[in-house]
C-alpha cells in the first residue's frame, strides 16, 4: 500500500470468536504469539472479554495495552457529548498503538467475534490502516455461533437474513422484521423490550428465539416470547431461523390479507406486505400479479384471470376459515379500483362474519406514474375509472363533467383495451369542452416496469390508438404547467397555490 513504511510494525485485527477460547481460528493463535503487543478494549472495570478468551496465549513477555472506555451507556460533560467523548478516546487509543507500531513493534488488536462486525477494532482499524501494514484475521461470529446452538439453519436458498442492531428505534426494527426472511437482532440488554415490541408489531414473536452467551460459560437459549426483560446481558441476540421447512402453525381460523403490489415489481412493496406475503400459507390472486411476488417454500399459488373478482374473494375467505393464513395480491394499491372491496363485500356475508381481513396499502398507479413526470397531483385531482364494465358510460361521461368543471387533475384509470377502444376518444371530446387543447396530460405506461414509457402531451394531440389497458392517463388543470429542464427533460407539475388565493393575500 503506498505511503507506508515498510520500517515500522505491523497491524493485526485479531478475530477470537463468540467466546469459546477452542473457536479461534490457527491463524488467530499464530498472530497472538508472534505479536509484540496485545491490546484489547474494555470497561472501566478493567476486565477484557477478549483478553479472556485468548489469555492461555498471552505470555508474560508480552506488552499489554488495555484501551478503557471512558464511559459504556452513563451521560457524559464532555462538550462533543457521548460521541465527542468516543471520537476522543478511540483517537487516543489509536495514537497509542501507533506509537508500538512507530517503534517497529508488532500489535495484535484482540476482537471478540469478527473484527469488522460491530467490533472495537473498526475504529483503530479506520485510523491506522492506511499508515502501517495491517492484516485482519476474521473470527466466527456470534451470530454463526447462535445458529449453531440453536441447531436450526439460519437461511436456506434464496431466503434473505437481515443483520439488525437493537439500537435502532422500535418503529425501524418493525418495518426490517416485517420484510425479511430471516434476521438476528444483536445488542439487546437494555434494548429488549423494545427489540420485543417490534417482533410483536412485525407479527414475528412466535418464530423469535433467544441465544445468551453463545459457546461461553452461562449460555442459555429460549423462546424470546418467555425471556424475562431483566435478565438480559448485553451479550444476547435474538434470532428469527429459517422459515424453509418450518412447520406450519395450527390455527382454528386464519385471516385474509389483502395487499397492493404497487405498479410493477419488489421495489415498490412496503415493508408491512413484504411480511405479510412471506407469511401466507397461500397466496390468490391475478395471476399476473402473483408474479411479482418471490416463489416460497410451502406456500400455494392460487392464480385465476382478472375477471373474476367475487369468486377469488370468496375462495381467500373460505381458505381462512379453515386456518390459513391467505394473502390476497392486488396490484397498485388494494382499495383502488382493485380487490380490496371484493374481498369487503364478500366478507360481510354472514358466513365469514368471524373471518379476520386487513387491507395494507400499496403505491397506486397514479402516484407512480405523477412521480416520474413531475408533481401533477400537487392540488385537488379526481381518480375515475374509465372501465364501463361495471357501470354505464352515462355515469362516467356525467363525473368527467363534473370533475372537468371544477377544475380538477384527473387520473384516469382504465382507459382502454382490446374490447375497450372507443371510450378514450369519448373522454378526450368531452374534456376539450372544458380544457384547452394545449393542456398537459401524462401518458403513463407500464410504469415501473421493464417497459414503462411515460410521455407528456397536449390535451388535443393525445391518441387513443396508443392507449391500452397497461397505461394510466393523468390529465391537467388550467393550472398545470410543464417546462423542459436543462437535461432535455420535461417535467409537468399542478402548483399548489390557486390564482384566487394569490389576489386575496396580495
Amino acid at each position: 500500500m503506498s505511503g507506508i513504511d515498510a520500517t515500522t510494525g505491523r497491524l493485526y485485527g485479531v478475530g477470537l470468536g463468540p467466546g469459546d477460547p477452542s473457536l479461534m481460528t490457527v491463524r488467530a493463535v499464530e498472530i497472538i504469539a508472534e505479536a509484540d503487543v496485545i491490546a484489547y478494549h474494555s470497561a472501566r472495570h478493567g476486565r477484557s472479554i477478549a483478553r479472556a478468551i485468548a489469555a492461555k496465549h498471552i505470555r508474560a513477555d508480552h506488552v499489554e495495552e488495555a484501551l478503557v472506555y471512558p464511559l459504556t451507556t452513563e451521560t457524559t460533560d464532555h462538550p462533543g457529548g457521548y460521541r465527542g467523548a468516543m471520537e476522543e478516546f478511540y483517537a487516543a487509543a489509536a495514537a497509542r498503538l501507533a506509537a508500538h507500531l512507530d517503534a517497529g513493534r508488532t500489535v495484535a488488536v484482540l476482537a471478540e467475534g469478527d473484527p469488522l462486525f460491530y467490533g472495537s477494532y473498526m475504529h483503530m482499524h479506520k485510523r491506522l490502516a492506511d499508515r502501517y501494514e495491517t492484516e485482519v484475521i476474521p473470527g466466527v461470529t456470534s451470530v454463526s455461533a447462535a445458529a449453531a446452538r440453536l441447531g436450526t439453519p439460519l437461511a436456506e436458498g434464496e431466503e434473505v437474513l437481515t443483520i439488525l442492531p437493537g439500537t435502532l428505534p422500535e418503529e425501524e426494527l418493525t418495518a426490517r422484521l416485517a420484510a425479511t426472511d430471516a434476521a438476528v437482532i444483536m445488542k439487546l440488554g437494555r434494548t429488549f423490550p423494545k427489540v420485543r415490541g417490534a417482533l410483536e408489531r412485525s407479527g414475528r414473536l412466535g418464530e423469535a428465539r433467544y441465544v445468551e452467551r453463545a459457546t461461553m460459560a452461562g449460555e442459555r437459549t429460549a423462546a424470546l416470547a418467555g425471556v424475562d426483560p431483566e435478565s438480559v446481558p448485553y451479550f444476547a441476540v435474538a434470532v428469527l431461523p429459517s422459515r424453509v421447512g418450518a412447520k406450519p402453525e395450527i390455527r382454528e381460523r386464519g385471516e385474509v390479507v389483502v395487499v397492493g403490489t404497487g405498479p410493477a415489481g419488489p421495489l415498490w412493496l412496503t415493508p408491512e406486505t413484504r411480511g405479510a406475503l412471506a407469511a401466507a400459507d397461500d397466496l390468490v390472486g391475478y395471476t399476473t400479479y402473483l408474479d411479482r411476488v418471490p416463489e416460497r417454500g410451502g406456500q400455494c399459488r392460487h392464480g385465476s384471470d382478472n375477471r373474476v373478482e367475487s369468486e377469488r374473494a370468496e375462495f381467500a375467505l373460505e381458505l381462512a376459515r379453515r386456518g390459513r393464513r391467505v394473502a390476497v395480491v392486488s396490484g397498485g394499491d388494494p382499495g383502488v379500483f382493485a380487490m380490496a372491496t371484493a374481498v369487503l363485500e364478500a366478507a360481510a356475508q354472514p358466513e365469514y362474519a368471524d373471518v379476520p381481513v386487513r387491507v395494507l396499502p400499496g403505491v397506486t398507479a397514479a402516484n407512480a406514474a405523477a412521480a416520474a413526470a413531475g408533481a401533477p397531483l400537487g392540488h385537488d385531482y379526481a381518480t375515475i375509472s374509465l372501465s364501463d364494465r361495471l357501470k354505464p358510460w352515462e355515469v362516467i361521461a356525467e363525473r368527467l363533467r363534473s370533475a372537468a368543471a371544477a377544475d380538477l387533475v384527473l387520473a384516469l384509470y382504465n382507459p382502454g383495451s382490446r374490447s375497450r377502444t372507443w371510450q378514450v376518444g369519448k373522454a378526450r371530446e368531452l374534456l376539450l369542452e372544458y380544457r384547452g387543447p394545449d393542456t398537459p396530460v401524462v401518458v403513463g405506461r407500464d410504469v415501473g416496469g421493464a417497459e414503462q414509457s411515460v410521455r407528456i402531451v397536449p390535451l388535443g394531440e393525445l391518441d387513443p390508438a396508443e392507449v391500452d389497458m397497461r397505461t394510466i392517463l393523468l390529465v391537467g388543470s388550467s393550472q398545470t404547467r410543464t417546462v423542459r429542464r436543462g437535461n432535455g427533460e420535461q417535467v409537468v407539475w399542478t402548483p399548489r397555490r390557486y390564482p384566487e388565493t394569490e389576489r386575496a393575500g396580495s
